[in-house]
């Protein structure tokens, strides 16, 4: 299926997700561990279920954060594939601070093509899409009602990157995880710039600051999985930037037999050609 003909099904589903999230973020929910030691809540469980009731009947396979894994050798030759985090930022929620998102991605022959983000404690959605571009669109809870067309739902969204120029060098740098490396890497950006300044945020958010043109660049230099930035990497680079492996500077594949990825650079339009670090 083309990716645009999947674009307002998958941000129904985030947004129905969205919802399930917030009643129990409005609760006294309990906190599990998983195996890996992360958190694990009821919100994480029940807006996988939506999510996947939402996606299931396109006949794409979803490989999701909560839900049972698929084997390799059986995603492996799929054309397609939904990821799906439908809690990103657990530890955030848990805080509650606000700054955790649903992330869904529509993956085609290893490649981002569609990515939904939605932090639904501002009603604050971001999406992108081959061949239409990124957006954004505030005021979308619960009265928000989705447009039957893309057309008509486009026409109320933003169009990314909308940030005016400035003259510092902006990052997006984690609450959560800002590790030896990071500190090195920022170092190094300082002594090349007559001003860095850096802008903090939770979960994926961080990649939509870059989409926006919020902010710069955004280094990450630690584990994450594959859910955590499919979604975003599609909102990047159909914004303009790229996402990118920077030992090797080749954009981030998935679908891979390992999901984990390697350290990270998400670079907005203004860097991705000429600017490099």
């Amino acid at each position: 299926m083309l990716p645009e003909s999947l674009l307002l099904p998958a941000i129904r589903a985030s947004l129905l997700a969205g919802r399930n999230i917030m009643e129990v973020y409005s609760s006294d929910f309990d906190v599990e561990l998983k195996d890996d030691l992360s958190p694990l809540t009821l919100a994480d469980k029940q807006a996988h279920n939506s999510i996947v009731e939402e996606l299931a009947h396109f006949g794409i396979q979803i490989l999701s954060e909560e839900g049972s894994s698929i084997a390799y050798t059986e995603r492996s030759g799929l054309q397609q594939l939904w990821i799906v985090d439908p809690l990103d930022g657990t530890k955030e929620f848990v805080k509650k601070n606000g700054e955790f998102t649903v992330n869904i991605a529509l993956i085609e022959s290893q490649i981002p093509v569609l990515g939904v983000i939605y932090q639904p404690t501002e009603n604050l959605l971001f999406f992108g899409c081959e061949g239409k571009g990124s957006y954004r669109l505030r005021n979308c809870g619960s009265g928000f009602s989705l447009p039957d067309t893309l057309s008509e739902f486009l026409a109320l969204c933003t169009r990314l990157p909308d940030t005016p120029p400035h003259s510092d060098l902006r990052v997006a740098c984690s609450r959560s995880h800002l590790n030896t490396e990071t500190s090195r890497y920022v170092s190094k950006l300082k002594k090349g710039q007559k001003e860095v300044s850096f802008v903090q945020a939770g979960s994926s958010l961080k990649f939509c600051l870059v989409a926006e043109g919020s902010a710069d660049v955004y280094p990450r230099f630690g584990p994450t999985m594959e859910w955590d930035t499919a979604a975003g990497q599609a909102i990047a680079v159909n914004a303009g930037g790229q996402v990118i492996n920077p030992d090797t500077g080749q954009s981030l594949v998935y679908n891979r037999k390992d999901l984990l990825n390697g350290s990270f650079l998400v670079k907005g339009p203004g860097l991705s050609s000429g600017m490099e670090f």
